[in-house]
């Protein structure tokens, strides 16, 4: 299983209406790093939803439902969607300026690669978030 983080802001679209759609498509990515990072995920896959701008923090966990296949909100087929559920929200959001003080996660993609909306996380970096979060799969 691998470990993902997707992006969104809350004033477009939150996690509270996330759960309340109960599965959605990941669509409207128009970056090929991001593209090839829903390329590679997988069904079952685990990802961190993140409320970017607005909040800044990692406020939910997800699951890949479908798989990559062709972003319906475009007829190029260079850009790809996948379709997540939620799993659960976390017991306490873990904020940006927490992962940026945290010397452990100081490579994650999230400090590196700030502007990208799809990023792979490492098992040892969504470890720790899930105890900064105080919460367990």
């Amino acid at each position: 299983m691998s470990f993902w983080l997707i992006k969104s802001e809350p004033i477009k679209y939150s996690w509270d209406q996330f759960v309340a759609d109960k599965q959605t498509t990941w669509d409207g990515v128009r970056n090929y790093a991001a593209r090839n990072n829903l390329r590679s995920m997988k069904k079952g896959d685990l990802l961190f939803f993140y409320h970017s701008n607005e909040g800044m923090e990692i406020v939910g966990i997800a699951k890949v439902a479908k798989e990559a296949y062709q972003d319906p909100t475009t007829e190029d087929t260079n850009w790809l969607a996948v379709d997540v559920k939620p799993v659960k929200k976390l017991k306490k959001p873990v904020s940006l300026a927490q992962i940026k003080t945290d010397k452990r996660l100081q490579n994650m993609a999230l400090i590196k690669l700030s502007r990208l909306s799809v990023q792979p996380v490492t098992d040892e970096e969504f470890n720790i978030i899930l105890k900064l979060a105080g919460t367990e799969i």
